[in-house]
């Protein structure tokens, strides 16, 4: 029998979070990402930054990710007063691609505004996604997410803009009521 637990990201999940987010970059931002970079050593990119933060503890975000008997299948990384207007900002969610619409990027976002109610209460939640990626836009509004904005995103690693859209939830508790 399998389970998932959730929890918080440590040192040793960076080379799995790494892999996972760059295989979600490769899979879903082409035409926004510059392909030679997606498909070149974004691995390798990705690895430096996941190492980076979850080597150094910081009381300003934090990452969570989805463990199913011991495998990370997903993670949501998460910086706490990141805009005065729109709070907290979910930088990124991503599911390994053969665990998608099984629930667990919809219990990320919620583990994440459970966790966000408890560090800042009163505060927003919002994040950016590239208009493109429709079947995200289709999960955010699922969510109860609203579209509060449209700007040109980028420049991203190794280059290329996209427009993204800016989803927020002004009251993330609504999201554990929803549950």
């Amino acid at each position: 029998m399998s389970w998932m637990h959730y929890r918080h990201a440590g040192g040793a999940d960076a080379p799995v979070i790494a892999a996972l987010h760059s295989d979600s970059w490769r899979r879903n931002y082409r035409g926004a990402y510059v392909d030679s970079y997606l498909d070149g050593d974004v691995e390798s990119d990705r690895l430096a930054l996941w190492t980076d933060r979850l080597s150094h503890s910081r009381d300003d975000r934090f990452t969570l990710v989805a463990d199913r008997d011991g495998r990370v299948v997903g993670f949501v990384h998460t910086i706490l007063d990141d805009d005065p207007t729109w709070g907290a900002y979910l930088e990124n969610l991503h599911v390994a691609h053969d665990f998608k619409r099984g629930g667990i990027g919809a219990s990320l976002v919620v583990s994440t505004a459970r966790e966000l109610v408890e560090r800042r209460p009163g505060s927003g939640l919002y994040l950016w996604v590239l208009e493109q990626n429709v079947a995200a836009q289709a999960f955010y509004d699922a969510l109860g997410g609203t579209r509060t904005g449209k700007e040109i995103r980028g420049p991203f690693p190794g280059g290329g803009t996209a427009p993204g859209l800016r989803y927020t939830w002004p009251d993330p508790r609504r999201l554990l009521r929803s549950s």
